[in-house]
């Protein structure tokens, strides 16, 4: 859209549609696009909405569809609050003042395609996806989640197959759950039922998740970690007026012409609420105008709808006087105006049936200054049209839908209704105008929160948890009781029937410490397993947001935004438990796994840990890799390294993943002091780690260690892959001449037999065929000595090299390692201490024994399909889908 200010060609001209638009006649001084229909507009043939800046053709004024922002509130069906944190992409169109965000401060909603610019949040409506129910809807059908523009490229209409997005203006409609896009013209012609689209058989639907969270935020319930973005309301949105008529200028009124005439603009405020706070709004004047028509800006500036009529402008100064308030500060008391309701004796209110009663939208009811809460329920209830249920079994409920939070508060019987309209619009008209009655059921409903508590000592018997939990958070215990204990994590889960106990057990758990140890806590959602599909396997999303690239950060929004939240975890809150102890109960479900080797090693060992607590004891794991080296991706096709690509296309490409097996191995570390006199002294206990794809010791692992300590003392340096492994070169310059002549400090004994080592500084035990971000260690030449590596052969492969100029031309394909040993139980005595290293993880080693053997049971892992996908227009997002090498996360 233009940004250039259109001239005026004609009178003011409503909209036929009644959408609350106020559209002028306009002529474009720049080109710009349809809102609608997204096609090119040039020259005496636009309209323009002088509030949300929506512009048209004139032969779209009779199917347009969208509401002007004043009047998105009344579209709401269930009020669900946005969830707001940085935006960084450049190029977005805000959803309130249709204009670009780039450039500018901008926001989006972490759990639906909302973007705004972030002095336009106050006028955002609580519209998000609603990803769960609290227990008491009855759901029957599950509509679409539309939200207008800012559309993928390339999308098409699934009506008309014609291109219907558009990076330039707010055009376009697309269903937030399963991805189709459309024309608003052709949005009538749409089956109102959606099925969740292509991705619907790992889709965890909303229906299934139960989560009562009335104390709790919505950052809280998706476990988002805070993050800034606040703005004051009257920074940076002017709006300008402009008027061509030559007796505009003729109506002075309280005032108002003087002080436009000697600043030239006006500070609004919004009621009392914005008064208290100092918030205003600006309006500058371009050329002088009435007193009505300054009215009518302000009310388009602060997005309200209805006539001019019905609201008056206040001098501040004056508001002092009649309040007693103290004055904001102004450059003078003449320029600063308080935006008024005036009082009526009569009202029209709309009474709404809410989500549970499909029966009946709103009903519109006549309030005068004898109308009370219960006559209202009476006269809503007792409608032909309705079920002529009983009043005395309802309440009504006031429901504030900011698009930060939904406050709801129910309405004593004698509550008369008409103060409560004055007192509302006293504190401010636009909470006015995203306020709504609802018809609210009594219900005796039992409450059941679960939470999660963490970082708690580990393997403490029930009774000892629960004792600490008396003593560090005085738990109340007729209101709490612990429904599963973790003790090799260190954390309980707790059932509590109480929402405000549950909301002190929630914030102090997190200022609380135990041993020096920071506890967490997390709302934890629970799933009915009745309600899943016998065909749906729910994809369980584990992201590390501080692997290779930092890219997990913008992953973890992404799958948010695909999937239900509630089934994305951030591994840097709790780790896998969280997202573990959630789907306990599915019989089905996959798991993906977004970082490096050693992250896909943790979720490995966490299922291992918890597999007698899962109904689904093996689910598969697939990857998408994050990390530096990504060995084990690379062997299972997920490719080196996520480079970008979209996120819907990953999923597919899960979706249609085929189940490998794959060995895990036990390493247990037995350091021991090695006397004199023959005798063997513990230094330490021994310790046990699991082992996906390779054991190091010598050289390798040294240069793992350096890498690793290079990282912790500079972390914000380590951004790339690509600087990780320059790191990596220059640790192994370093270290090119050094020699240790491993083969004279350690004994190697292979199944029963004891096996000589030639000369060499790195002794390496591969699981998988892939080492060292790709190279093929072991080697492809056929050998009658060895069988063929494999995945899930239940053997490991033992390698030598001679040296870092040895691993140099591994990488580059020049050599391969020396092969020592094939076999199923390896025990590796240390004379002295040396570097050790599993799946990239380092440490220093002291003298004792390394013993690896199997795991026990075999892994089910997802292998990337090796079919390449052919290019298809009719795909369920509206997306093109193009081949793509298999090679490529991305499909």
């Amino acid at each position: 859209m233009a940004d250039a200010v259109p001239e005026v060609t004609g009178t003011r001209e409503r909209n036929p549609s009644s959408l609350g638009h106020s559209l002028k006649r306009v002529t474009l001084t720049k080109p710009t696009y349809c809102h609608h229909c997204s096609d090119f507009l040039w020259g005496l043939i636009g309209f323009l909405c002088e509030a949300c800046n929506l512009t048209c053709h004139e032969k779209c004024l009779k199917t347009l569809h969208s509401l002007c922002t004043g009047m998105a509130p009344s579209a709401v069906q269930t009020p669900v609050a946005h969830c707001f944190g940085p935006d960084p992409r450049k190029k977005r169109v805000c959803f309130v003042c249709r204009k670009q965000t780039e450039g500018k401060g901008a926001l989006r909603c972490q759990v639906c395609e909302l973007h705004v610019h972030a002095e336009c949040v106050s006028f955002t409506c609580a519209d998000c996806r609603s990803c769960h129910t609290d227990g008491t809807q009855n759901q029957d059908t599950f509509g679409h989640h539309w939200r207008e523009g800012n559309l993928p490229a390339g999308a098409r209409c699934c009506a008309c197959r014609r291109s219907c997005g558009s990076s330039d203006v707010l055009a376009g409609l697309r269903c937030e759950w399963c991805n189709i896009t459309c024309h608003a013209a052709c949005y009538p012609n749409v089956a109102s039922e959606c099925t969740t689209g292509r991705l619907r058989r790992m889709m965890l639907h909303p229906a299934c998740v139960r989560l009562q969270s009335r104390h709790f935020s919505k950052r809280h319930c998706f476990r988002i970690a805070e993050c800034g973005g606040g703005h004051q309301l009257g920074e940076g949105n002017y709006v300008e007026v402009c008027n061509d008529s030559p007796s505009a200028a003729a109506v002075p009124e309280h005032g108002l012409w003087r002080t436009l005439r000697r600043k030239d603009f006006l500070k609004v405020y919004d009621g009392d609420d914005a008064l208290r706070r100092g918030d205003f709004r600006p309006l500058f004047m371009v050329k002088p105008g009435s007193s009505r028509e300054v009215l009518e800006v302000a009310l388009r500036t602060f997005y309200l709808p209805g006539h001019p009529q019905k609201f008056r402008l206040e001098e501040v100064g004056r508001v002092r006087r009649l309040c007693g308030k103290q004055e904001p500060p102004t450059r003078d008391g003449g320029d600063a105006w308080t935006l008024r309701a005036r009082d009526s004796d009569a009202e029209v209110i709309r009474v709404y049936g809410g989500p549970d009663r499909s029966d009946w939208d709103y009903v519109s009811v006549s309030v005068s200054k004898d109308s009370t809460a219960a006559s209202v329920l009476a006269e809503v209830l007792n409608r032909p049209e309705l079920l002529n249920d009983d009043a005395t079994g309802f309440d009504l409920r006031e429901v504030l839908m900011n698009g930060r939070q939904v406050q709801s508060q129910t309405l004593t019987p004698q509550q008369n209704i008409l103060e409560k309209l004055r007192d509302l619009r006293k504190v401010s008209l636009r909470q006015m105008n995203q306020t709504r009655f609802y018809v609210a059921e009594r219900r005796s409903q039992e409450v059941r929160i679960s939470l999660l508590i963490g970082g708690l000592p580990t393997q403490l018997s029930k009774e000892h948890y629960w004792q600490l939990l008396q003593e560090e958070l005085s738990i109340k215990s007729h209101l709490v009781e612990i429904s599963h204990v973790y003790g090799t994590q260190g954390a309980l889960a707790l059932r509590v029937t109480c929402f405000s106990e549950a909301e002190r057990l929630f914030m102090l758990a997190k200022d609380t410490r135990v041993e020096d140890k920071p506890l967490f806590s997390l709302v934890v959602p629970g799933i009915q397993v009745s309600l899943v599909d016998m065909d749906v396997r729910p994809l369980l999303v584990f992201v590390n947001t501080k692997s290779g690239g930092l890219k997990g950060k913008e992953l973890l929004y992404a799958f948010r935004k695909i999937l239900n939240p509630h089934q994305v975890f951030d591994l840097s809150l709790g780790g896998p438990l969280p997202g573990l102890h959630t789907f306990r109960a599915l019989p089905r479900f996959r798991v993906l796994v977004c970082g490096g080797d050693g992250t896909v090693g943790w979720v490995l060992s966490a299922l291992e840990d918890l597999r007698h607590r899962l109904v689904c004891q093996d689910p598969p794991v697939a990857i998408v890799p994050l990390g530096t080296g990504n060995d084990l991706s690379r062997v299972l096709r997920w490719g080196a390294g996520y480079g970008g690509e979209d996120p819907s296309r990953v999923l597919h490409c899960v979706d249609q993943a085929e189940e490998v097996l794959m060995d895990r191995w036990t390493v247990l570390l037995d350091a021991q002091d090695h006397t004199s006199n023959g005798s063997e002294d513990f230094l330490e206990a021994p310790k046990i780690v699991h082992m996906n794809n390779y054991l190091g010791v010598g050289i390798d692992a040294e240069l793992s260690l350096d890498f690793h300590q290079a990282r912790l003392d500079h972390p914000n340096k380590f951004s790339s892959r690509f600087h990780n492994k320059g790191v990596y070169v220059k640790v192994g310059l370093q270290k090119i001449s050094a020699t240790r002549s491993l083969h004279r400090e350690l004994q190697l004994r292979v199944d029963d037999r004891d096996v000589p080592l030639p000369n060499i500084e790195g002794l390496i035990f591969l699981n998988i065929p892939s080492w060292g971000s790709g190279a093929d260690l072991w080697g492809s030449e056929a050998d009658a000595h060895y069988a063929k590596p494999s995945l899930a052969d239940g053997l490991l492969e033992v390698v030598g090299v001679t040296g870092v100029v040895h691993m140099g031309q591994v990488q580059s394909g020049l050599r391969s390692g020396i092969r020592i040993a094939q076999g199923s139980y390896m025990r590796v005595t240390l004379k002295k201490a040396f570097p050790v290293q599993v799946d990239g993880e380092p440490w220093l080693q002291a003298p004792g024994h390394i013993i690896v053997s199997a795991a026990g049971t075999k892994v089910r892992m997802l292998k990337k399909s090796n079919s390449k996908h052919k290019s298809s227009s009719g795909t369920g997002d509206g997306r093109s889908e193009s081949s793509a090498s298999s090679d490529d996360v991305g499909c």
